[in-house]
């Protein structure tokens, strides 16, 4: 059905005429420039309707013709919030473009690649992900730093939730929200903006039970967990009447914040206070109940109590309130029972550090109320050691160091500890590489010289420092016709890494050489059923090609597989660590990575063993921990192929080393 149109403003005619001139004169930029300019005088003056009726007259014209939009298919519901952040023509074209999408949605436009209920499932996601601009803070502050582009993200989304409907997207909301905290990321602002704009859908008329449930619940493990901190909401309110409970009362108040906090991985301020006033007072079975802490957790509290009040004191306040979730965490892990890490966190109470160190510290927490820059950095690491898989690189290209300090959290918190020391007194670490010491601070360079600091307090202190020593690394690598991982992944992360190394892109050619015998190492050196069942025992550091959701390539990532094993249903699936903390991604070919359900353990993200092996390009594997490569069955060799080349291999040249034509 096509839309009917009845052109109601000059303004609306305008852009018509404008319109049919793009149709007659689409190679003239300057027409295309006018159009835009039109449609941005509609956009502006809050008619959209006007625009909306159009949808599909100025998408048949080829307005989106040649650009991101182009293909409504390949579109990511997470880009379209960017757009109203950049100047130029972004918030235009995104305007346009949601348009087309209503009216797909809305079966007032059809289109031959998007059906009704694909756009809808879009829409959703995308409202889901923008709250923020559907209700949009009404103070003056807000409205004085709001650029044109933001306010016509606004005037969208605003449009989107007249049209549709605010009780289905709550479903949408809740699962994404879902996702996220499956996933238990260290940094947590994201997940908390947006269970605080979810607020406003409770009063939606059409919402349903379930639905206000759930937002309910999110709501109150961020803001006030229990009855007794919903009823007094200010702290010295609530410590009179905690104080005044029967010890079974108290118990029972302290596990009603550590069920919320373990069911959700979110922390609110009222309970940073209450472990703070219960680490003070010596209550240490209270501590333990409001921790949640298993036996295991327990018995490393006990030992080691008047340590655990000391970072308690220092570390934990509202403002950092997420970290006493790492604090239970790592008490579970055990990690104050190896031996360096203790005095390694002495040393952090103590230690002078650099004043941009300081500055950095700070200038990364809203409010530092009372909390020192080393309080803010102990935080950081008590998150860090707690949770070495919710370490997220940001929106930094700097996978390989949040994967370096994740390995380390894991497996050496010793190390860890003593780099972050020299990062914050010293303004420098050193790694070897080959024999030779790269200090960081003689360097320059790094994926990321203009670090985005929304990142956890270690990873904002030491990335910077890994990031160049690796990337100093790759440059010395670079001329040796080999893949420079193969080099730089066994300096850098440790003896953990093993030395032997294959990739599946010659890096003389760039092109795809012996696929076959890459998936079949791969298939002999990692699935339990042909590596005569050795296990992965340290993370193993991987280099995949991630692709969109129509299994187009995007670019290259780093990840690390944490183990390899059987889901509850029998299937065997990879683990893996994802160091862009949104691991639940649709990589097309019904390839859907998963963060819950499928026997993921915290910060794991997992995929079917041939689904996972159909997106990487390079790997590390023992020689010595390997079954036989002829014995894996061909089927299996070429369903993964076939994954590999109708998706990122298009890309790609391929070629064979025993008959080194193209095929």
């Amino acid at each position: 059905m096509e839309m009917e149109t009845s052109f109601s403003n000059s303004e609306q005619q305008k852009f018509v005429r404008t319109l049919q001139s793009f149709k007659e004169n689409r190679q003239n930029p300057v027409v295309l420039e006018e159009l835009l300019s039109d449609a941005a005088v509609l956009i502006d003056q809050n008619k959209l309707e006007s625009l909306y009726q159009l949808a599909g007259d100025y998408d048949k014209a080829g307005i989106f013709e040649g650009g991101p939009w182009e293909e409504p298919r390949k579109l990511q519901p997470p880009l379209v919030g960017g757009s109203f952040k950049i100047e130029g023509n972004y918030s235009i074209f995104e305007v346009l473009s949601e348009l087309r999408m209503l009216a797909i949605a809305k079966e007032d436009y059809t289109h031959p690649d998007v059906s009704g209920e694909q756009a809808r499932t879009f829409l959703n996601k995308v409202m889901a992900l923008n709250l923020q601009m559907i209700f949009p803070a009404e103070t003056e502050e807000a409205r004085i730093n709001q650029g044109q582009e933001q306010k016509r993200g606004i005037l969208l989304f605003q449009f989107l939730a007249d049209k549709m409907s605010l009780g289905s997207l709550s479903a949408t909301f809740v699962d994404e929200i879902d996702r996220l905290t499956a996933q238990r990321p260290i940094m947590v602002k994201r997940i908390k903006e947006m269970i605080g704009y979810a607020e406003n859908l409770l009063s939606s008329e059409d919402l349903s039970v379930e639905g206000r449930e759930s937002i309910q619940r999110y709501l109150d493990s961020v803001n006030a967990p229990t009855e007794l901190s919903k009823s007094y909401p200010n702290f010295a309110d609530y410590q009179n009447q905690f104080n005044a409970l029967s010890e079974m009362e108290k118990e029972l108040e302290a596990e009603r914040f550590a069920d919320v906090m373990r069911d959700t991985g979110l922390v609110s301020p009222v309970h940073a206070n209450l472990a703070r006033t219960l680490a003070e007072e010596d209550a240490s079975h209270l501590l333990v109940l409001t921790l949640g802490l298993t036996e295991k957790g327990e018995a490393n509290l006990n030992e080691h109590f008047s340590l655990v009040k000391e970072l308690v004191s220092l570390a934990i306040y509202p403002v950092t309130a997420q970290s006493l979730y790492g604090l239970a965490r790592m008490l579970e892990r055990g990690v104050l029972s190896s031996p360096p890490v203790i005095p390694g966190l002495e040393r952090m109470v103590e230690i002078e550090m650099l004043p941009e160190v300081e500055k950095d510290l700070l200038a990364s927490r809203d409010n530092p109320e009372d909390i020192t820059p080393v309080g803010i950095l102990l935080s950081g690491l008590l998150s860090v050691l707690g949770q070495p898989l919710g370490i997220g690189q940001g929106m930094n290209p700097t996978c390989q160091s949040a994967r370096g300090i994740s390995l380390w959290s894991q497996h050496d918190p010793g190390f860890l500890l003593e780099l972050v020391a020299r990062a914050c007194r010293d303004g420098e670490i050193d790694i070897s590489f080959e024999g030779a010491e790269i200090n960081s601070s003689l360097i320059a360079g790094g994926l990321a010289p203009d670090l985005h600091k929304e990142l956890d307090a270690v990873s904002l202190i030491l990335v910077p420092h890994l990031d160049r020593v690796y990337d100093e690394m790759m440059k010395r690598s670079a001329l040796r016709g080999e893949d420079g991982h193969k080099f730089v992944n066994p300096e850098f992360y440790g003896q953990w890494i093993s030395k032997e190394f294959s990739s599946v892109i010659n890096p003389v050619t760039g092109a795809v050489t012996n696929y076959e015998q890459f998936a079949r190492l791969f298939y002999a050196t990692h699935h339990p059923d042909y590596n005569e069942g050795h296990q992965l025992i340290y993370p193993n550091p991987v280099g995949i090609f991630v692709t969109t959701a129509n299994a187009d390539l995007l670019g290259l990532h780093a990840i690390s597989i944490q183990r390899i094993d059987a889901d509850p249903s029998g299937e065997t699936r990879v683990y893996f660590y994802n160091p862009n903390n949104d691991s639940g991604q649709d990589w097309g070919q019904g390839i859907k990575s998963t963060v819950r359900n499928h026997g993921e353990e915290e910060g794991e993200a997992s995929l079917p063993f041939d689904q996972f092996l159909s997106r990487v390009y390079a790997y590390h594997y023992n020689p010595n921990e390997m079954g036989d490569v002829s014995i894996v069955p061909n089927e299996l060799i070429d369903q993964v192929t076939t994954l590999a080349k109708e998706s990122w291999g298009q890309k790609y040249q391929w070629t064979d080393l025993a008959n080194p034509f193209l095929i």
